[in-house]
């Protein structure tokens, strides 16, 4: 493998990784440049199981060897190597974790892609934090949701952060976007799917009633952003409204929280 030692965190080549922390310019740079950033073993591990292509990877002394096994395959494919100091004047972060891989973004399938052979899947408007994100498709992935659908305006997925909550997962679920929103809702209903909107309203469904009735074939969970939930025309959308019964003046829960409670409750 091509060990590539650095002594400058200024070498242009490690562009890819530098200023990591910098949220806003690394969601414009990462997906004009067609990359995203995969961090620890057992993340770059899941890429490269899920068939992304690294372009390089970045690791500290001490964490080589345990990575070795994953960059074996890829033999032309750097593997720049430095102290945890240097590392951290690279991205920004302490990197305890030891490793990270820039790795080439994949093309986001169609909507019917996703959809194909898919029984119950989550619809997400407009969650902007990366940590709900990443904590949605890792819900997902543990109750058996096979695809998840994305407003435009909702947080990229294969940001390191969203990538790290997930475990992953983010390589596992099949998404992409849906766009138009909402009129795009519209794709799911031609393909059979009903659509339930998880929503405060005087005419909600509770979730364990919905349930118990027996759900319909094919499911999509439609959940809104962190604080404001779903817009009017996402709730307008939707076949049918569920809530779920809370107690002790609790009105909501997080949206992660809450798409766990349902992606539990809508099992097969």
């Amino acid at each position: 493998m091509p060990i590539v030692r650095f002594d400058d965190p200024l070498d242009p080549a490690l562009a890819d990784y530098r200023d990591l922390t910098d949220v806003a310019l690394r969601r414009r740079v990462e997906p004009s440049l067609g990359l995203y950033i995969a961090e620890s073993q057992p993340v770059i591990a899941r890429a490269l199981e899920a068939g992304h292509a690294p372009r390089s990877f970045l690791c500290s002394d001490k964490w080589l060897p345990s990575i070795e096994p994953l960059i074996a395959p890829w033999p032309d494919v750097p593997v720049f190597l430095g102290s945890g100091g240097l590392l951290e004047r690279v991205t920004g972060f302490n990197v305890h974790r030891g490793a990270l891989a820039a790795m080439q973004r994949p093309e986001l399938p169609s909507v019917t892609e996703v959809l194909k052979g898919a029984k119950r899947v989550a619809v997400l408007e407009d969650l902007v934090n990366h940590t709900n994100v990443g904590a949605v498709f890792r819900s997902a992935a543990a109750m058996g949701v096979e695809g998840v659908l994305l407003a435009p305006r909702c947080a990229d997925p294969l940001y390191r952060r969203s990538v790290r909550v997930s475990m992953g997962t983010v390589f596992q679920v099949p998404w992409t976007r849906l766009e138009p929103w909402p009129e795009g809702l519209d794709a799911l209903r031609a393909e059979g799917f009903a659509i339930a909107a998880l929503a405060l309203d005087d005419d909600a469904v509770p979730l364990d009633e919905f349930a118990a009735r027996g759900l319909p074939e094919r499911l999509a969970l439609m959940l809104g952003a962190e604080g404001d939930g779903l817009s009017h025309g996402a709730i307008a959308g939707a076949d049918v409204t569920v809530t779920i019964p809370m107690s002790a003046g609790v009105d909501s829960l997080n949206v992660a929280a809450a798409s766990a409670v349902a992606f539990w409750a809508t099992r097969a």
